[in-house]
């Protein structure tokens, strides 16, 4: 069954969509650096880089996933305007794109759509023709007479990832599909059961596993977090803590110059992921003989492809600088929750040819160089 996405990012969410029998024909992502990625992903997709809010570039795409006869879709419109990490302005225009979407699903009318975003999306307030709606009203206003539509908010420590990352998930059938069902909950995955087989490293330290290499940081936040245990801020220690050069205490939330924990999946993963200053990135750590902490660090690239869910071989150009991969798989969905919703997916045996149950295989996917 062939594909669409939208809002595409990089295409993190796309990742095991193959293993479904999904081919993502056509993409769309509006920056340039992230839909030169997808395409390295996914050369045989037509990624059309653009705005979709300009008309010429949502024809384009809609042109192009009617040739390509796309019965599928999946669309993660930006998040910003809505997230609590955000300002959540009622008016941002990143609010907006949603109306694209329905657009698009309305004028492409796929047999299934999966719509993912934040947790406030479907609360969040659309100024349409001068009046409000909130997102999940209009979801149905507008789609409810072709498609049947199933709501809720997902977290994708549930669903086979080490990660705690809540999503409100739309899932549409085109009538008379049946409702698609969301899938049960899965038994979830500590971080210590995820990466604890990876050794430790120090700031700047490198190993010989690919991706996994310490980023390098000041000599202050290294003291701090070096007597900071497993699960707690550097804010309540009596002695290294966050602190100005004249001895006053750094202003910061408690979720702030954090290690995370080894027995419970690990918190969001942000665009922030780099700094130590930032949410919840240091490293779990293991005490030393001395009473202090290892790996005084946030989180290797290789810890965070793994807690995110991501192939065990994926691999990144090398134009790519640490910053952008860290930014794009902060805002990325974990794929692992998408191919659970794939899995209740109804009559997909009648739509996808070759399709073979349980054979989900993530580590036999693709690398690029």
């Amino acid at each position: 069954m062939n594909g669409v996405s939208l809002f595409s990012n990089v295409g993190i969410s796309d990742f095991y969509l193959n293993n479904f029998g999904i081919d993502i024909k056509v993409a769309n992502e509006l920056i340039p650096k992230r839909a030169d990625l997808y395409s390295r992903f996914y050369p045989n997709s037509n990624m059309i880089c653009g705005d979709i809010t300009d008309e010429n570039i949502y024809n384009k795409v809609l042109k192009s996933a009617i040739d390509k006869k796309c019965k599928f879709l999946i669309a993660t419109p930006p998040c910003q305007g809505m997230s609590f990490a955000g300002k959540r302005q009622q008016d941002d225009p990143r609010n907006n794109l949603v109306v694209k979407a329905v657009n698009f699903i309305k004028d492409l009318k796929p047999d299934y759509v999966i719509l993912e975003n934040v947790p406030s999306f479907f609360k969040t307030k659309l100024i349409i023709d001068g009046k409000e709606i909130i997102i999940s009203d209009y979801l149905d206003k507008e789609l409810s007479k072709i498609y049947n539509i199933n709501k809720s908010i997902l977290d994708a420590g549930d669903y086979g990832t080490a990660q705690i990352r809540k999503r409100a998930i739309a899932i549409l059938t085109k009538k008379p599909i049946p409702l698609w069902d969301f899938p049960k909950k899965q038994k979830q995955i500590t971080v210590q059961e995820a990466i604890g087989y990876l050794p430790s490293l120090e700031s700047g330290e490198k190993s010989h596993i690919p991706y996994h290499f310490a980023k390098k940081h000041n000599d202050k936040h290294i003291l701090w977090m070096r007597h900071t245990p497993t699960g707690k801020t550097a804010f309540d220690n009596k002695i290294y803590y966050p602190q100005k050069e004249n001895g006053e205490t750094i202003k910061g939330y408690r979720t702030t110059y954090k290690r995370i924990n080894w027995d419970k999946p690990a918190p969001t993963i942000t665009m922030c992921n780099g700094g130590v200053s930032s949410q919840n990135n240091v490293h779990p750590g293991r005490k030393k003989s001395d009473g202090t902490y290892s790996d005084a660090r946030v989180l290797s690239l290789k810890e965070i492809f793994i807690l995110t869910g991501l192939p065990d071989n994926i691999s990144f150009p090398n134009w790519a600088s640490e910053n952008l991969i860290r930014q794009v798989i902060g805002e990325g969905v974990p794929p692992k929750l998408i191919s659970s919703l794939l899995g209740t997916m109804p009559n997909y045996k009648n739509h996808i040819k070759g399709f073979k149950e349980n054979k989900f295989k993530e580590r036999e996917l693709f690398t690029v160089a």
